[in-house]
């Protein structure tokens, strides 16, 4: 598992590590393809950070305690996952709430559409999919969602009798807004990915997440893999958290671009992600998304997820859907994509870098220990509070 420092020689990027000096948590900022700590009263957590009006400015202006080049956290990160004893890359994100929007996508809406009318089931899903796609096609790749020409496609569609929940939330007015996992749960780079055991048929999903703050103006961005449970999700919709929330299920990172000269809301829309999923059996499965076919603009989905009707004192990361939707078989003809354990999947876009994981079974991964209540104790203890 190796990674390209290129990307991070422009650009101000700000993210967490695990220092086992404190046992705790510090802040930093990449200077010269080195890390710098600069955790302070005032900035005590990534939350401080994202609620300063120019985060950036404030990020290169502090000295900091370096801490080492970012191709020795990078090799440590692989080296020590859940060791407290040892200098590691965790999610850029800590008070944060990590919220997620779905369906946001043509394509992937699709398959969400074949997911819940095959219940769940591959091989039905492969043959709803020869039914379907001739109906739809490419049809909703350009749609406004919530535009008067959507309600127009909604209604011939209900009458074709291939309407879904999917399908509403993909074009109708409100977006799909859930909560993908629990504050300070989220793994880094280098960490596994948990699949639950009671999944058998499942797969990657390459996002872009937005870092809002608690005024609901978006600071930043970084990679997000909103690991999907197929089977669970497509036997009901009632399932989506257990289908979405479970240990180690969501990965963000490397690192927070933050908004600055060099990087704004436009480059997050005309943003392109490619993935690579590398088995230990020799399989590879390449993969892309661009949000250049986002079916709702990234400002409206944070519109929707916060304002008078929900704040967030502490901010949040928002994921915001993925066009990726693996659909080759990798093993039987007719049963699509599904993970194996040992996986390496890796998440990249040129100006935010690579996330990369390895893929394990939820319970086989570290467990989650350290949440908000021993962050608030080991912040305070470090005089920091």
């Amino acid at each position: 598992m190796t990674i390209s420092t290129e990307t991070f020689k422009t650009g101000t990027f700000a993210g967490r590590v695990w220092r086992p000096d404190v046992q705790g948590p510090a802040i930093v900022v990449i200077r010269d393809g080195v890390l710098f700590d600069i955790t302070s009263k005032e900035i005590a957590t990534m939350r401080d950070l994202l609620e300063l009006e120019d985060p950036a400015a404030y990020a290169k202006a502090q000295g900091g305690a370096k801490l080492g080049s970012l191709d020795e956290i990078f090799g440590a990160s692989v080296e020590s996952e859940g060791d407290a004893s040892q200098l590691r890359l965790l999610a850029p994100c800590d008070l944060q709430a990590v919220k997620a929007c779905g369906v946001t996508f043509a394509r992937s809406m699709i398959e969400r559409v074949i997911e819940e009318k095959a219940a769940g089931n591959p091989t039905l899903a492969l043959k709803i999919r020869e039914r379907v796609m001739p109906i739809i096609g490419d049809s909703l790749r350009d749609l406004k969602a919530g535009s008067p020409e959507a309600a127009k496609v909604k209604a011939a569609l209900i009458e074709e009798g291939v309407w879904s929940q999917y399908l509403e939330v993909g074009i109708g007015p409100d977006a799909e807004v859930f909560s993908k996992a629990q504050v300070l749960s989220s793994v880094g780079w280098g960490a596994a990915v948990g699949l639950h055991p009671i999944s058998s048929w499942n797969n990657p999903e390459p996002e872009i997440v937005l870092a809002v703050n608690s005024k609901g103006v978006v600071k930043g961005a970084t990679l997000g893999n909103d690991v999907n449970l197929r089977d669970v999700e497509g036997r009901s919709a009632l399932l989506l958290g257990k289908a979405k929330d479970n240990n180690a299920s969501s990965s963000i990172g490397p690192f927070i671009r933050l908004f600055d000269a060099t990087y704004s809301i436009d480059d997050v829309r005309n943003a392109d992600l490619d993935l690579m999923v590398e088995g230990k059996d020799g399989y590879v499965l390449r993969g892309s998304s661009t949000m250049r076919e986002i079916s709702r603009d990234p400002l409206d989905l944070v519109a929707q997820t916060t304002g008078r009707h929900h704040q967030y004192p502490d901010g949040f990361m928002l994921f915001m859907g993925t066009l990726f939707a693996p659909v080759e078989d990798r093993d039987t003809p007719g049963q699509g994509f599904t993970h194996k354990i040992g996986d390496v999947v890796t998440i990249s876009n040129p100006q935010l870098g690579a996330l990369a994981n390895t893929v394990r079974l939820s319970t086989e991964c570290p467990e989650w220990t350290f949440g908000t209540s021993a962050l608030m104790r080991n912040l305070a203890a470090r005089g920091l509070l």
